[in-house]
């Protein structure tokens, strides 16, 4: 993920001339000289400037005046600033600006486009979060060139991915990217070792306070120390005989690759599996960004370095990652397709074999792109389901009658937004879609978010934000692909209500770390959702359950109405309809469940909690 070079050592200083004496050279601030002897004398480049604001730079020429690091695609006229696409399309979408003309830029040369293809990012589609507008502006705006969303049709799934059969085109080679390695029983082992040692590792707790009398660096190094020595002792019990061979003579330095590879697993198991590792995930990605070391190197995607391409290029790819799912299907069924996908997987390690992989290598990378859609259907799809309840229950313009209408007025039943029936169905719309697309592209986020994370070129600064003490870091990469996705779904239901703005790296989501955390927990509320609903004809034909259940069948209107109604914020200006807005009503939707009317219908569905089994 993020790039990796090699670490070298200071250059020795010059000799002093004159009779004085040389100035002590200080190592770098990396891993190895961590663990290494000298680790007293480590450049302090945490302990003095970590909290400082750093310095605006000027905007290179030819670069979009908003995002300033993308190419400027054309001019407005009225405004005279240059802008990017989707810069200029974010901010003339409303008011009088809607009706500026542009003139195209010539493009006399395309360097600083094809850096930034190098790079993997989308050229076009970069914007940077307006904070100067909050979303209590954009609230009062005028909402006269509102179009009403009639009957906008949305793309399916079928539209996001290709079926079994279909031609796969250039999808999963571009996909394979991010998505991480599945773990093998070996590797499992070392993930228990490290699971165990970040538990009982209070790093956190020594790094991420003020006041503390060692310098910031010396704490950093006392604590990498003190927890690889807890993680080798746990690997010794483990295992006498390995542990015996790697720590005999108490070597850290010469034993960092076994550290950065077992780090490395605990990366890639909780990217695949997000709702684990959730209270130590956040510490490792922690010491990592302190450490700041440039041999952590990326192995959360598939290696592509053995001419093995073809493969992923292969139709028959869709039949040895297909999910199978026995729900509603006789068992000779799903024993056929059971038997399909394992003959495509030994087909086509058997075909690419001889390309520098074996055929167990082929197998590993086979099921991890199936464990990729095992991730969509349980992450993405809810997405899907909600927005077909919506469509299916709900008219687009108009309500039915009254219990059929999602209108919503600030002040009654906690909500902080006013709209009408129509107006609140769009806004319901854009946001399931919007949700739908972030989890589509959610690994290839989070590489990106942990690139941010792990940048020495971004620093963070511990603030206190309202909730405690956090790290406050700036998330360039990941916030140009939300900028993107953002784009591609605000084109997709063809209008937008509400706020735009993306909060990443101030006192709302300090960081990509808590941005990604964010999002990950979109089905912790939907599925159970979507679960209760698909139970509710069973429990109906139960007659003394019939009556009570029509009285409160159309509980989802309810959370159409008070999961998207800007609710949720512990004061007035953060509340409101902003991207992650949306998502913080929804969770105080579900914390007043229990307070519910139908909330005896969830029970009686095996309901137990938005954060337990489903």
């Amino acid at each position: 993920m993020s790039e990796s070079t090699t670490a070298t050592t200071p250059a020795p200083a010059p000799a002093a001339t004159n009779g004085a004496e040389a100035a002590p050279t200080l190592a770098t601030f990396t891993l190895e000289n961590i663990l290494s002897e000298n680790h007293e004398n480590i450049e302090p480049t945490h302990a003095e400037g970590w909290d400082e604001e750093t310095t605006e730079k000027p905007i290179a020429e030819g670069f979009c005046t908003e995002c300033e690091d993308q190419p400027a695609d054309l001019i407005c006229e009225n405004c005279g600033d240059p802008y990017c696409e989707v810069c200029f399309a974010a901010q003339h979408r409303k008011g009088s600006r809607k009706t500026h003309t542009t003139k195209p830029i010539e493009k006399k040369a395309a360097k600083a486009t094809n850096e930034t293809k190098e790079t993997g990012e989308d050229v076009d589609t970069d914007m940077k979060v307006d904070g100067e507008k909050g979303e209590a502006g954009d609230e009062s705006e005028d909402d006269e060139d509102w179009e009403r969303v009639m009957s906008t049709s949305t793309p399916g799934l079928s539209g996001m991915q290709p079926a079994v059969g279909e031609a796969v085109g250039d999808f999963f080679l571009e996909r394979a990217k991010f998505i991480p390695l599945r773990l093998t029983m070996g590797e499992r082992k070392y993930l228990r070792l490290l699971e165990a040692t970040m538990t009982v590792s209070e790093y956190t707790d020594k790094i991420d306070i003020i006041g503390f009398g060692l310098s910031k660096t010396k704490r950093i190094v006392h604590q990498i120390r003190e927890l690889c020595a807890i993680m080798s002792g746990l690997m010794l019990s483990a295992d006498y005989k390995l542990g015996q061979e790697l720590f005999s003579d108490r070597d850290f330095e010469s034993n960092a690759e076994f550290y950065q590879r077992v780090f490395e697993l605990g990366r890639r198991h909780k990217i695949m599996n997000p709702d684990k590792m959730r209270t130590t995930y956040g510490k490792l990605i922690y010491l990592l960004q302190d450490s700041q070391n440039p041999e952590v190197k990326d192995m959360l995607g598939f290696s592509c370095q053995h001419d093995a391409l073809d493969l992923l290029k292969d139709d028959l790819i869709t039949v040895a990652t297909k999910e199978i799912y026995s729900e509603g299907r006789p068992r000779r069924e799903v024993q056929r397709d059971i038997k399909s996908k394992e003959r495509a997987i030994e087909q086509l390690s058997m075909n690419y074999q001889n390309q520098g992989l074996t055929q167990e290598q082929i197998r590993q990378c086979l099921y991890s792109i199936g464990d990729n859609h095992a991730f969509l259907r349980a992450n993405r799809d809810p997405c899907e389901k909600m927005i077909g309840y919506l469509k299916e229950y709900f008219h687009p313009t108009s309500a039915k009658e009254p219990l059929t209408s999602l209108a919503i007025r600030s002040g009654r039943g906690g909500a902080r937004l006013s709209h009408d029936h129509s107006k609140q169905y769009a806004y319901v719309l854009q946001s399931l879609t919007l949700w739908r697309e972030i989890l589509h592209d959610m690994f290839h986020l989070w590489s990106l978010a942990e690139q941010d994370l792990l940048s020495d070129k971004v620093p963070y600064r511990l603030r206190d934000t309202g909730q405690g003490l956090n790290r406050v870091q700036g998330a360039p990469k990941t916030s140009r692909m939300m900028h993107s996705i953002l784009n591609k779904a605000q084109r997709s239901v063809g209008t937008w209500i509400g706020s735009s703005v993306i909060h990443m790296g101030d006192h709302n989501v300090p960081n990509a770390l808590l941005f990604i955390d964010k999002y990950t927990q979109i089905y912790r509320i939907l599925l159970p959702i979507c679960n209760t609903i698909s139970q509710i004809p069973a429990l109906a034909q139960k007659p003394g359950l019939r009556k009570y259940i029509e009285e409160e069948y159309g509980f989802w209107g309810d959370f159409f109405r008070h999961g998207f109604d800007g609710s949720g914020a512990d004061n007035f200006f953060d509340a409101g309809s902003c991207i992650d807005g949306r998502l913080t009503s929804a969770w105080n939707w579900c914390s007043s469940l229990e307070k519910k009317r139908f909330f005896h219908i969830f029970l009686l569905t095996g309901f137990i909690g938005f954060d337990g089994e489903w």
